[in-house]
């Protein structure tokens, strides 16, 4: 399952799955284009793309420093969501 995390203004829209059992997370962005979506996949802590569809190299350099620099965030959230609802409520 994925949470929302953040949209841009250009309508990128990144989730995240809750910390999985190495200690990973899985980040999906979608950015809506005609007809469609762009779409690309990574792990964090180590963000190497896959499933990359409409995302130029320049587009994947700016989404790996914008991964990379809200990675505690993402990692923080993730956690909470792999503790379960209660623990959610309680954090806000």
């Amino acid at each position: 399952m994925f949470w929302s995390y953040v949209q841009l203004d250009d309508g990128t829209q990144f989730a995240h799955s809750e910390t999985g059992e190495y200690g990973t997370v899985h980040v999906a962005v979608e950015r809506p284009v005609d007809f469609g979506f762009d779409h690309a996949e990574c792990f964090l802590s180590a963000v190497k793309w896959f499933n990359v569809e409409g995302f130029t190299a320049d587009n994947l350099n700016f989404l790996t420093e914008f991964v990379r620099s809200n990675a505690p965030f993402i990692f923080e959230l993730a956690e909470r969501q792999k503790a379960g609802p209660a623990v959610s409520a309680l954090a806000l």
